[in-house]
């Protein structure tokens, strides 16, 4: 794991959070909207999340990474539910 994205994920997870440190962008590069969720295919942040992204202060981005997790169970879930039955 980069060292980006694991002091995203620490983030997400509350860990070691200096209420005044700056939050890492969650883009991972993939970038390109899913017209049915809205959500970036990569970081999973709507295009207003990502345009207000340099603006916001570090609660502000705490707050957009603390709705990741719950996006990406759901994006799981759709994905398990879409996915054919096997055939036996």
């Amino acid at each position: 794991m980069s060292e980006e994205r694991a002091a995203a994920a620490a983030v997400q997870a509350g860990l070691g959070v200096d209420a005044d440190a700056d939050v890492p962008s969650p883009c991972i590069g993939v970038c390109a909207l899913d017209p049915r969720s809205g959500w970036c295919e990569g970081c999973l942040r709507t295009i207003d999340e990502i345009a207000a992204w340099g603006a916001l202060d570090a609660a502000g981005k705490r707050e957009v990474c603390g709705r990741l997790p719950a996006r990406r169970a759901a994006r799981a879930r759709s994905k398990a539910e879409s996915e054919p039955e096997p055939r036996g």
